[in-house]
């Protein structure tokens, strides 16, 4: 591993209310606690980068109370439960992002530099998008960007549910990159044209596979379809060492090499084949992770 190039300072906030006395509700509904939650991503994040990305979370806060909806609901551990139950839950869903970055003064926290990113901790049905830029000049990353021009900059906050996994959480991060090479691709040719090998899948029928994206693995044949057992020819190597790697020599891949059909495996490895090494390389750089960490100030969408 090499030496991290980025090593974001997080601020996370942990909504997991008391549904009983000494009781929370991450306890009883069985689901993950989210500290724990938070050690695995760290720990796969680094491991996926080849070490460039080193998470710090520097403040914790508990939060333990249901967020305010876009409507002004707001659950109380009652209500939620029984919902949950019944399978009637709150419509509207959606988050009052707004209400939120009030209420942890988080502008005037980023300012300071506090923190460069936000994780936040909840449940399901809380509202969460997966992720979403908040800023002057915030794009599209996962959900619709939140302008809020007295920000110095852009930052992204994350939504993780602790009923999921830490697969899921990399999912979450795997489409936060999405948006970002898509966004870069949209501005350079040499980027959206690299971008399109990498991301292409055998079923797409226009060439050789590359590394997939997030939701199809190079031989998948629908949706989600990461256990599929038949091989495909790929150059999915090549992107590992890009752009010291040659020529693309192809090879035949199955879902052996990313788990077969684990989501946490197939989520690593595809983020371990994005391009990572540092260096500018016509036009384009060789590190994409640079993509997902460097989104201060950006053009207008």
């Amino acid at each position: 591993m090499t030496l991290p190039r980025y090593t974001p300072r997080v601020l996370m906030i942990v909504h997991d209310p008391w549904v009983a006395p000494g009781v929370r509700l991450h306890q009883q509904m069985g689901w993950h606690d989210p500290d724990a939650l938070a050690t695995q991503y760290q720990a796969d994040i680094r491991l996926a980068s080849h070490g460039a990305v080193a998470y710090e979370i520097g403040e914790r806060i508990d939060a333990p109370w249901f967020p305010v909806k876009v409507d002004g609901f707001c659950y109380d551990s009652d209500r939620y439960l029984q919902g949950l139950r019944a399978a009637r839950m709150h419509q509207p869903d959606g988050l009052d992002y707004r209400q939120r970055v009030q209420q942890f003064d988080l502008v005037s926290r980023f300012n300071r530099g506090d923190f460069d990113e936000v994780w936040v901790f909840s449940f399901p049905y809380a509202g969460e998008y997966e992720s979403i830029m908040i800023g002057p000049t915030a794009i599209w990353c996962n959900a619709p960007a939140l302008r809020i021009t007295d920000l110095r900059a852009n930052m992204v906050m994350m939504g993780f549910n602790v009923e999921r996994d830490v697969g899921c959480m990399l999912e979450n991060f795997g489409h936060r990159m999405e948006s970002m090479l898509a966004y870069w691709s949209r501005r350079d040719a040499r980027t959206a044209q690299l971008w399109q090998d990498f991301c292409r899948y055998d079923q797409q029928g226009t060439g050789p596979a590359g590394c997939g994206n997030v939701h199809f693995a190079p031989n998948s044949r629908r949706d989600y379809d990461w256990g599929h057992r038949q091989a495909v020819w790929s150059h999915c190597d090549w992107w590992r060492t890009y752009p010291y790697g040659g020529n693309r020599s192809l090879r035949q891949v199955d879902c052996s090499e990313w788990g077969n059909g684990d989501m946490r495996a197939h989520h690593i490895w595809w983020l371990q084949h994005l391009p990572h090494h540092p260096d500018w390389v016509e036009g384009v750089w060789g590190d994409w992770w640079k993509y997902a960490f460097e989104i201060g100030h950006l053009d207008e969408a």
